[in-house]
């Protein structure tokens, strides 16, 4: 798969799913600190990557602009150390790869995870 690092996705986060054979391009790393929420959907969908979140305003952006794609996940950890992103990531992954494929919004919280079809 091919994700989208926002800024808040530690770069451990980062290093792990390229370990796992994933590819990450993580926003930190480009230098482009500075994109609006906006420009960063519209870059992971002509890139067809995944965005990874801790913020919830893309939820919001996508509903108004009632996109299919691209895909986001987005946590809610109250423990967001990196291992414990790594780990929560890891099983929405494996159970929600082809919900993340199709467009969806995935919302990560420390005991559940809940998937939303695009378009909202």
């Amino acid at each position: 798969m091919k994700f989208l690092a926002d800024m808040g996705v530690s770069q451990g986060a980062v290093l792990d799913l390229r370990e796992r054979g994933h590819e990450v391009i993580s926003l930190r790393e480009e230098h482009l600190e500075r994109m609006s929420d906006a420009a960063i959907l519209d870059k992971a969908k002509r890139e067809g990557s995944i965005v990874l979140t801790f913020d919830l305003d893309y939820a919001d952006l996508l509903a108004t602009t009632i996109q299919f794609l691209p895909s986001v996940v987005i946590f809610r950890l109250h423990n967001q150390s990196p291992p414990s992103v790594i780990s929560r990531l890891a099983e929405v992954i494996s159970s929600c790869g082809e919900d993340l494929s199709a467009g969806t919004i995935v919302i990560v919280e420390q005991t559940r995870y809940r998937v939303r079809r695009l378009p909202i």
